[in-house]
């Protein structure tokens, strides 16, 4: 117990040394530069101390919990013994199907809870008028994670150097670019940085580190990073598709009509 919390008041410690750099600047700006005094100080300390107890709680929490979760779980997922591989025989990448459906359902879901996205999310909502929906924005980019974990576990299994998703990936951006409506493709962009935050980086890199140290032939540094690449890129691709179906079924309505329900009398 001693050591658990020793180990938490240098967490604590630590995370007060990373924040005070950004203090530091916010305040000599307010007083130094714009010299006006700091507004509701009370408030901002209080909520100063919130911030780093709770970023102290959260990464005391990712070192004790979260990362030797993802490991366990990687580890239990590519157990031959839980594939059915027989014993000295080495896994085909299409028996390895249990890893990416857990990528993909642990993509999805993280970055549904994605706070950063939630933000975005109904920015885009409110500037937008509604039409941009907060919920399909959401899903669209949750999908886009997924389906990166779920490719990026795919690479580590069968060992792909990760330049050529990259490549193949960026090319589709760009030709969707040419082709997306053009009030989408801001969001589209930035919808892949707000994918790399507080819930959504641990788990992945969790994820990626443990496949790496549990397939066989596979390397914790070269083969377990990357992840987070491909998850900031694919919701860009899933983003613009989003739009562009959205664009193309309401170009389809407004061809049909209003009364036309695309059944003709006899």
């Amino acid at each position: 117990m001693s050591a658990m919390f020793q180990a938490l008041v240098e967490t604590i410690a630590s995370t007060l040394f990373d924040v005070a750099p950004i203090a530091a600047i916010l305040i000599g700006f307010q007083v130094g530069v714009l010299r006006r005094r700091i507004p509701n100080l009370r408030q901002v300390l209080l909520g100063s101390v919130y911030v780093i107890l709770g970023l102290s709680f959260f990464l005391f929490g990712l070192e004790r919990a979260l990362f030797p979760l993802g490991r366990a779980m990687a580890e239990q997922l590519t157990d031959p013994g839980f594939l059915g591989g027989a014993p000295g025989v080495a896994l085909r990448w299409h028996e390895y199907y249990w890893t990416y459906l857990f990528a993909f359902a642990i993509g999805f879901s993280t970055t549904i809870a994605e706070p950063s996205l939630i933000a975005v999310a109904i920015k885009a909502r409110e500037v937008s008028g509604g039409t941009v929906g907060a919920w399909g924005l959401r899903i669209a980019v949750a999908l886009g994670v997924a389906l990166s974990l779920s490719v990026g576990a795919l690479r580590i299994v069968t060992g792909t150097p990760l330049y050529v998703y990259m490549v193949i990936g960026y090319i589709v951006v760009v030709i969707q670019t040419m082709f997306a409506p053009r009030m989408i493709i801001p969001l589209a962009y930035d919808s892949g940085g707000v994918t790399t935050s507080t819930v959504t980086v641990p788990l992945v890199a969790a994820l990626g580190l443990g496949l790496a140290s549990s397939v066989p032939g596979r390397s914790e540094l070269i083969d377990g990073f990357g992840l987070i690449a491909l998850a900031s890129l694919f919701p860009m691709i899933t983003v613009m598709g989003y739009a562009q179906i959205g664009a193309w079924l309401a170009g389809r309505r407004s061809r049909l009509g209003p009364y036309d329900t695309g059944e003709h009398e006899p």
